[in-house]
């Protein structure tokens, strides 16, 4: 079993497909309900570690297709409803369950999650919080924030992680949708470096904290 962390909650993150995505499955174990979070490609070995957790939702961080690839066989093997928010939703093979809005909470056994919108990625990128852990798609790495497609998306992730993600208290751990976790605290140290410099005002693309 691919278990990352065991607490008050447990949380399985797997490495998977080309493009070194990660699916998660955090879920109560009082109860051993869950939620699944993105369904890249190689769904078989998220769907491996699901065993005896009863799914209660499938939610979509955001609507790139890395995150999609196994969307089919995953939603296709599990009866649960899917999430993502209104404006990501179009890409999906199939019109989402329910449309996420942010502060949304989902309930799981003696568990809740909350929905951050975050956009900036994409239109409607969304990052989802369980007591102190957060899983953040591709709006959060531990280099810097995901990569954007123009200097206005740019400034629109960067106001949604100043103001949703580093005001989060210090302890709160991340996992991104791609590599290594990294934690709120130092996110901020690292951000800062970014924040005390000059940038030019088209900067976009692929940010780093440290060195753009």
């Amino acid at each position: 079993m691919a278990l990352h962390y065991d607490g008050e909650v447990r949380i399985v993150k797997v490495n998977m497909g080309p493009f070194n995505n990660n699916g998660y499955i955090v879920s109560c174990p009082d109860t051993n309900e869950g939620i699944l979070i993105d369904t890249p490609a190689e769904p078989e070995l998220l769907l491996n570690e699901v065993g005896d957790v009863s799914i209660k939702a499938i939610l979509i961080t955001h609507n790139h297709q890395d995150h999609l690839l196994g969307f089919d066989e995953i939603t296709g093997s599990l009866d649960a409803p899917v999430g993502i928010t209104t404006a990501d939703k179009g890409p999906l093979p199939k019109a989402p369950d329910v449309e996420l809005t942010d502060g949304q909470v989902i309930p799981f056994g003696n568990q809740e999650l909350r929905v951050l919108v975050t956009p900036g990625h994409t239109d409607g990128a969304s990052c989802f919080l369980v007591g102190k852990h957060l899983f953040s798609g591709d709006t959060l790495f531990p280099g810097g924030p995901g990569k954007t497609r123009s200097p206005e998306a740019l400034a629109t992730i960067l106001e949604n992680v100043r103001a949703k993600l580093l005001t989060l208290p210090d302890d709160v751990l991340v996992y991104p949708g791609h590599g290594d976790d990294t934690t709120i605290v130092e996110a901020r140290r690292r951000e800062a470096v970014y924040a005390s410099k000059d940038h030019p005002a088209d900067q976009f693309g692929d940010i780093d904290w440290l060195e753009s």
